[in-house]
């Protein structure tokens, strides 16, 4: 289990853009379960759907590949690495996610050559489905932050 500090020790990312809360299970280079806290003070619902508070698809995505990126990150040993998202396929969405809602994000590997994981996520609130897609993510070796990657 990871809690937020660990996250943050893995990921770039620092709010509002750090989607992903605390991880439940890890099986590294397999496998990962993470989660998400949706809250009405999140500064998208000022915006999106004002009176009628919903997520944006787009960020449910992205809590998706920032899971993936710390599932891909830890089986390669942390370091100072960067997960850059670089693919999504078949995504679909099931329902809204409102505030209030606990987004309990999926991933398992399809996947994995060199720096480039492919992963299946799915996104779910109390156990009904809320949103799938198939993510990739690119680890690359000594590439430091701002600098154009090689996705293989």
């Amino acid at each position: 289990m990871l809690r937020i500090r660990e996250i943050m020790e893995l990921l770039p990312h620092r709010y509002p853009f750090l989607l992903v809360d605390r991880i439940l299970e890890l099986d590294p280079g397999k496998r990962i379960v993470g989660i998400k806290n949706v809250t009405i003070d999140e500064p998208f619902f000022e915006g999106h759907f004002p009176g009628h508070p919903i997520m944006p698809g787009v960020l449910i995505v992205e809590a998706l590949a920032q899971t993936g990126g710390i599932l891909a990150l830890k089986a390669m040993g942390g370091g100072t690495r960067i997960a850059y998202f670089t693919g999504i396929d078949n995504c679909k969405f099931r329902r809204p996610v409102v505030p209030g809602d606990q987004l309990r994000l999926e991933i398992t590997v399809i996947a994995h050559k060199g720096p480039v994981w492919k992963m299946h996520g799915e996104v779910r609130v109390d156990g009904a489905l809320v949103a799938k897609a198939d993510v990739t993510a690119t680890i690359p070796d000594g590439v430091e932050p701002g600098e154009e990657v090689d996705e293989a």
